[in-house]
């Protein structure tokens, strides 16, 4: 499919061009349909609600608020009312609004005043819900009431209309992380096509990805959340993913390969790697339907849709500009250097600073995985005081006219008028009630009003804000105390009482989500990697991310450290929804810097069956990629802060600071010093179970890459070096034991007439070199400044692990 791919690319261009353009289309003449719908079966509040509409059929349109406050005087005052009144009634004729409630308006409105008569509201009734709603319209209303304000008179606005005008535009979030993205993969690869690709990539896939989840916001409840945690997820995996690949092209054509035959090797051995990975994204993300959150469905599908684009836009899309682009996905400098110097000398190495910090991990494990865990440890701590809940306009930023308006009516009206309770009755006699609740401690007022169809409500503010712990346990007296004392069947609902509901529903069901999320990662890495151990490591692994991330989330978002610095708003407590999100997100991204770390250290394993080679070549050889693949998650999540929703801004921050943790401190120190603990036994799995276990490639072995014959060696030759063949590893050093980096090490045949294998050692001195069978061979070693060293080796059926010491000017021939 690759090589279709790449020989037919400007059809494949073409034709993922059409596809955006096409679906981009119909969705914008289509438009959206997003409903935040909470469906809590078996619930408190979803019984009142169901009653509630019943009795008491709502308006279809949103209902805002437009609140005042003056510094000296009362609202009642002619100057204030010549101001207000005219403003309130502009608003009241305007086109799609279909009601405007004021203070101003007898018994009624005197209600709608405070006690001390300094602060006053007004609700305007939309004809439409807040989502539909023209933002001109909203704008004409917020511009409306603040042009009443004069020196001393404060005039602000609340809703969800409101609060849908102050967001920032659309896109913005996204643009920010891709241009951050741009920044690191032009410092990775050095090359401006180099560093379109992956952007392309991600691009396509989350373009037709979120333009599909509005066309699916008609068919199912897809709520406003989806389109955002899509294209955050979507941005992050899709860029990723295609980093990988190219950086295994550019590989292959530092090797030699001809462009097209290294984006063969590369979509055969990353590609199905990404696959992989790809998959093992849907799966965690499919474990949040066993939640059975109705609310999390269109979650699952939108950020599903946009995974499986990404990998297909990774898969075709890639390898069809990587037959575009040719030797241009190199830099300038490396193609020069190609040409003037052949591709032994111009093949990429690793980094000096990886393999050296590989070699640490290998000498110092045990003090490398304490210090990590003690890190991971220390950040973990505050989830040990999450609260669950749902943020409101009171955790908006102080700037914002919607967060003002929420603390002028908490100061006018108490901290528990922006979030009543609903207390709905079935029946009987609602006064009993009415007294027992006005007598339960928390309540500031309670009003019933007149019933209708048998059904009775009951509207109780409490004297604490919505998101207290204090108004959590007044539910809760109320449903176990005032209305079985009363006698009656009454249920508590209104938003807080949903919002209590579901994170209890959350927190309830979390555990059996974990739980399916881990079984399923450890079944895949089983079938993977043939191990009990690495997937088993993973599974713990992944545990020790979640705690860590969501004690910083708890941190920033619930303790309020550092969110005056993020522009964040007002503590509080973390979103109910967010756990079964994030942690979904967050296994299935560390799934793929599991699979793409240990498929290269299994590899090593495979060939020489030496744990501590397989580690250290596995670590050195990954690290810098799977760095650069988590800079710019980080980077992509953390623009999320400005998508102006603070559920995505939550999300981002918490998966920012997951994966970052994950990569440089998981899997860069943690997990490889865990492996040179566990040693061979990190590769152990019983033998009956390998029997019955299907055989699954991550990665297959690069033989084209890694087994092609050398100048002068025989096809026969490196087909026995790939199949029965074995190896010839160890260190080159120096005279005072330092590693000899780009030492050029060769096997050849007993007489030194063929040359079987070439490689140049890494920054920390070690090399392999494989073996066509068992047998006697010529191993030779040179590197300026140094001279030469030959020496016979006898290869047997195991890896032959041999050291090279160098000596300046030395020369040393074997016969």
């Amino acid at each position: 499919m690759a090589r279709w791919c790449y020989r037919h690319r400007l059809l494949v261009v073409l034709l993922w061009l059409a596809a955006l353009i096409g679906v981009g289309a119909a969705a914008t003449s289509a438009g959206s349909d997003y409903a935040n719908t909470f469906s809590l079966p078996d619930t408190d509040s979803k019984r009142a609600y169901d009653l509630l509409e019943k009795a008491f059929p709502q308006t279809s349109g949103d209902t805002d608020t437009v609140v005042w406050k003056v510094e000296d005087g009362k609202v009642t005052d002619g100057a204030v009312r010549s101001r207000m009144e005219p403003a309130l009634k502009k608003i009241a004729g305007m086109d799609g609004v279909g009601e405007v409630v004021g203070p101003y308006s007898g018994e009624r409105g005197a209600a709608q005043i405070s006690e001390d008569g300094r602060i006053a509201y007004a609700q305007v009734t939309f004809n439409k819900q807040a989502d539909a709603l023209p933002k001109e319209l909203v704008q004409d209303v917020v511009d409306t009431a603040q042009d009443a304000e004069r020196q001393g008179l404060q005039v602000e606005l609340g809703g969800q209309a409101i609060q849908r005008v102050e967001e920032p535009p659309t896109g913005l979030a996204e643009m920010v992380g891709l241009g951050a993205a741009a920044v690191i993969l032009f410092l990775a690869f050095g090359s401006l096509l180099a560093m379109l690709l992956p952007l392309c990539v991600a691009v396509f896939g989350v373009g037709i990805g979120d333009f599909g989840i509005q066309l699916l916001s008609h068919g199912t409840n897809m709520p406003d959340l989806a389109p955002l945690l899509a294209s955050l997820i979507g941005l992050g995996v899709g860029i990723d993913y295609a980093l990988f690949i190219v950086t295994r092209h550019r590989r292959g054509i530092l090797r030699g390969l001809d462009p097209e035959e290294a984006a063969m090797t590369a979509l055969n051995t990353s590609g199905r790697a990404v696959l992989f990975a790809g998959g093992t994204v849907c799966i965690a993300l499919a474990g949040m339907l066993v939640t059975n959150l109705r609310f999390l469905d269109g979650v699952v599908i939108g950020t599903t849709l946009t995974v499986v684009l990404s990998v297909l836009a990774a898969i075709t899309l890639l390898p069809a500009l990587l037959g575009l682009f040719g030797t241009r996905v190199l830099s300038r400098r490396q193609r020069r250097k190609l040409a003037a110097e052949g591709a032994e000398t111009t093949s990429e190495k690793t980094s000096g600073l990886a393999a050296r910090w590989s070699a640490q991990v290998q000498k110092r494990p045990r003090r490398t995985a304490a210090l990590a865990l003690v890190v991971m440890a220390v950040l973990a701590l505050p989830v040990l005081s999450l609260r669950l809940g749902t943020v409101d306009q009171g955790n908006d930023d102080t700037t914002t006219t919607t967060r003002q308006a929420y603390d002028m009516l908490a100061e006018g009206f108490g901290p528990g008028f922006n979030g009543p309770l609903q207390v709905v009755v079935e029946g009987g006699d609602s006064a009993a009630l009415v007294k027992g609740i006005e007598a339960t401690e928390g309540v500031a007022q309670a009003s019933a009003l007149p019933p209708a169809h048998g059904v009775s409500l009951i509207q109780v503010v409490p004297t604490t804000s919505p998101q207290s712990k204090e108004t959590s346990e007044l539910i809760d007296r109320l449903r176990e105390d005032a209305i079985p004392e009363a006698g009656v069947t009454a249920h508590v609902g209104g938003v807080t009482a949903v919002s209590k509901d579901f994170a209890t529903v959350t927190g309830d069901r979390l555990p059996l989500f974990v739980g399916t999320i881990i079984a399923l990662g450890f079944l895949l890495l089983l079938l993977a990697f043939r191990s009990l151990v690495v997937p088993l490591t993973a599974a713990v692994m992944n545990l020790v991310a979640a705690a860590a991330s969501f004690g910083v989330l708890v941190a920033i978002f619930q303790w309020g450290w550092g969110l005056d610095l993020l522009g964040l708003g007002k503590e509080g407590p973390i979103n109910a929804f967010l756990p079964v999100i994030m942690l979904s997100l967050l296994f299935g991204l560390s799934m793929d810097y599991q699979v793409f770390l240990v498929s290269r250290m299994h590899e090593e394993w495979v060939h020489t069956r030496d744990n501590a080679r397989a580690v250290r070549v596995g670590l050195a050889e990954t690290s810098r990629v799977i760095n650069s693949a988590a800079l710019i998650m980080v980077a992509v999540f953390v623009a999320f802060v400005l998508s102006g929703n603070s559920g995505a801004a939550m999300a981002g921050v918490g998966l920012a600071a997951a994966v970052a943790l994950d990569a440089f401190i998981l899997r860069t120190a943690l997990v490889p010093a865990a492996m040179h603990l566990l040693g061979r036994s990190n590769w152990w799995l019983p033998a009956w179970l390998d029997k019955r276990l299907p055989h699954l490639a991550v990665e297959p072995a690069e033989e084209s890459e890694r087994l092609a014959p050398a100048d002068g060696a025989s096809e026969d030759s490196a087909g026995a070096a790939g199949t029965g063949g074995s190896a010839v590893h160890g260190f080159v050093r120096d005279a005072d034991g330092g590693p000899v980096e780009h030492a050029s090490v060769t096997l050849l045949s007993k007489g030194g007439g063929r040359r079987l294998d070439s490689v140049a050692s890494l920054a920390d001195g070690s090399y392999i070199v494989s073996a066509p069978a068992p047998g006697t061979y010529l191993l030779t070693v040179t590197a300026a400044p140094y001279g030469a060293r030959a020496q016979r080796v006898e290869v047997g059926e195991e890896p032959l692990v041999y050291d090279v010491e160098l000596r300046s000017g030395e020369v040393d021939v074997v016969g």
